[in-house]
Parts: structure tokens; sequence; C-alpha cells
């Protein structure tokens, strides 16, 4: 894809949501909300039960199924890429949405999240089908509720912002709230991609066969994350904006596989 999204005129504008925490998740309530505090004209196309850490999957090996569950509102049996997939080309056909909102997801994502994550893969469908599209993940804490009124309170205007702009067709918006009241959030700051480990914490356990299983654990934070990253950001009780290229060519390692490779490949002979 190449050529930049003009700004977003919400007036007449029309918003399509969708999350990885399942059609009735409080998150996609909070983004309803949002995305009506923006425009009249909002569509939900979402996974039909909880999707977390589908990553950007497609159902590939079975039928889909849309579920009409209320007035403009739409339940997938599959996992965000799908919903998001049949959701503009299919219930959205004839009327496609100008902007696509993901989430709120119910625990951030940042860092190495974004591989795994439903939400970062709702919005990466949706801008692969051409459409402009922010995520949005809440940060929460072990043992606290989610804070929706932070990200219901800035949400909006955030939004707002983010569509005046131009960028380009091969980018998503990733948006992180921290896990404070709304009062409490610092600002907004651009960030790059933090850097911490999943999977570090495994709990093993044996069943009644005597078989071990194993939950993998929550991703921790042990050393300081570094300045201008999305994790700091978000622990530091400021909002995350972090632009995502679909685009994952790494320039420098090409240049460099170029230099070596200009030059004939030596002919192998056999022993």
């Amino acid at each position: 894809m190449t050529g930049f999204y003009d700004p977003i005129s919400l007036e007449s504008g029309r918003i399509l949501l969708s999350n990885d925490d399942g059609v009735a998740a409080p998150g996609l309530k909070a983004l309803q909300r949002i995305a009506k505090a923006l425009v009249k004209d909002v569509w939900i196309s979402a996974p039909e039960t909880e999707q977390s850490g589908a990553g950007h999957s497609l159902t590939l090996r079975r039928p889909l199924r849309i579920r009409h569950v209320g007035p403009k509102r739409y339940a997938v049996d599959g996992t965000p890429t799908d919903s998001v997939l049949l959701g503009i080309r299919q219930v959205m056909q004839k009327h496609r949405p100008s902007l696509m909102l993901s989430g709120v997801n119910r625990g951030s994502n940042i860092a190495e999240d974004m591989t795994y994550s439903g939400t970062i893969a709702a919005a990466m469908e949706a801008t692969l089908l051409g459409i402009p599209a922010i995520a949005l993940s809440l940060h929460v804490s072990s043992g606290i509720p989610p804070r929706w009124e932070t990200a219901e309170t800035h949400g909006p205007d955030l939004i707002r912002r983010l569509v005046g702009i131009r960028w380009p067709k091969n980018v998503m918006l990733n948006v992180n709230f921290p896990d404070c009241a709304p009062e409490a959030v610092k600002g907004v700051v651009v960030t790059r991609q933090g850097s911490r480990k999943m999977g570090e914490q495994l709990g093993q356990r044996t069943d009644m066969r005597g078989e071990h299983y194993y939950w993998i654990g929550p991703i921790g934070t042990a050393e300081p994350p570094p300045e201008g990253t999305d994790v700091a950001a978000v622990f530091g009780q400021y909002i995350s904006v972090t632009p995502l290229n679909l685009d994952l060519t790494d320039e420098p390692t090409s240049a460099a596989l170029r230099d070596v490779l200009a030059s004939p490949l030596e002919t192998l002979t056999a022993p």
C-alpha cells in the first residue's frame, strides 16, 4: 500500500468496532461509548467469544457464521481478523467504514505483546483492507478493576486529534492508556515499541491422571524500561501512541544483504 489517508471528517463518519475480548466484553461497551461521542453511525463486528492471544490468525479449516445480536451489532464465531474481514467485506460491504477502532482491550498491548495481540490484529486487518485503524488498550494492574473511565475520558479527544492528520496507508496506530484515574494521566506521548519478555513465568501443574500441564504467567518488568518506549510511557502514567508499520522489512539488513549478494554465488562442487 502506498499513499496517505486523508484527515477524516467525523461529522459524517462511520466507525466499525471490533476487539479480541468478545462481543459482550466491557471494553467493547466502553469503546462504543467513545465512538458514539464521535459519530452517530457506529457498527460492531466482534468475535463471539474471547480470542486473546489469537494474533493475526484467519479461520481456514471450517466455515464461519455471523450472528446478528442487535442494531448494527454482529458476532462472528472466529478470530478478531475474521471479524474485521467479514465486518468490512460482508456486513458493511455497501457502506464501508471511514474508521476502524479495536478494543478497548483489558490489558495493555505494548512491547512484544503486539505480536500476540488480537486487538492489534483486528486493526491490522482493517489497515490491510484500506481502512484507517486505531487499536486501544488499557493497562490493568493485578487485583485492581479496570479503569474504563480513563479510556472513556481521554479517548474521544485523542481520536479526534489522531484522525485530523494524514498517516501512511500501511500504518496503524496503537494507543495504550495507563492504569490510573483519568485526572492522574500526565499527558500523551508518541512512543516506539519497547521490550519485555513473555513466557518467563511458567506454572507447572499435574492433572488427575498424573500428566503435566502448564500455565503461561503474566509478563514482568524487572528492569526500568528505556525512555521513549511504550512501556515507559504507560508505567509513567502517560497515554502512549505508537505508529506501527505493516511493512516488516528491515532496510539496513536489506542493504547489507544486497552488498553480500552483489557478487556471483560460488559454485558448489560435490566432494
